[in-house]
């Protein structure tokens, strides 16, 4: 059960992006509960690329805690920032990339190869697939998360 806070937080958010050419997508925890899992979300993020970010963040302006900007660890890097709406945190990624095993970048996350149209909270959202999610938590190294998102593959057979 998602909290109603994060409702009416995320309608802000579908409100303003849902008609607009930004090419986005819910991810991480809150994708997660809306595509079914039994999982409570502590923030919501949004992917997207790198024009995205920075256009998510000008509309959101009065929101913004952590400017959009370059960033990298050890294994992902993209243009990232925060939002804070009505007490819930907000991050949004552009141009994801994770680090390959030899040490070299993949390209930034295909947004429209992975994304999918779900209904949910009465609305058409945009969310990543599980599957993507796994593979992705897989190669961050968060198999806490990534076993999570098998056993939801497994039981519901998802391709």
């Amino acid at each position: 059960m998602i909290d109603k806070n994060y409702i009416d937080v995320f309608r802000k958010i579908y409100s303003h992006l849902n008609d607009s050419t930004i090419n986005w997508a819910v991810t991480g925890s809150f994708s997660f509960a809306l595509q079914g899992i039994d999982i409570v979300p502590n923030d919501i993020d949004l992917q997207t690329d790198k024009i995205g970010a920075y256009s998510i963040e000008n509309l959101f302006r009065d929101y913004v805690t952590k400017k959009v900007k370059f960033s990298s660890t050890e294994k992902i890097r993209s243009h990232f920032g925060k939002l804070s709406i009505d007490g819930i945190k907000v991050e949004i990624m552009g141009d994801i990339q994770k680090r390959l095993e030899d040490g070299s970048w993949e390209d930034p996350v295909d947004l429209l190869r992975y994304k999918k149209i779900i209904e949910s909270l009465g609305m058409k959202v945009p969310v990543l697939s599980i599957e993507y999610e796994y593979k992705a938590y897989f190669k961050l190294g968060r198999v806490d998360k990534a076993d999570i998102l098998w056993n939801w593959i497994k039981d519901n057979h998802e391709d």
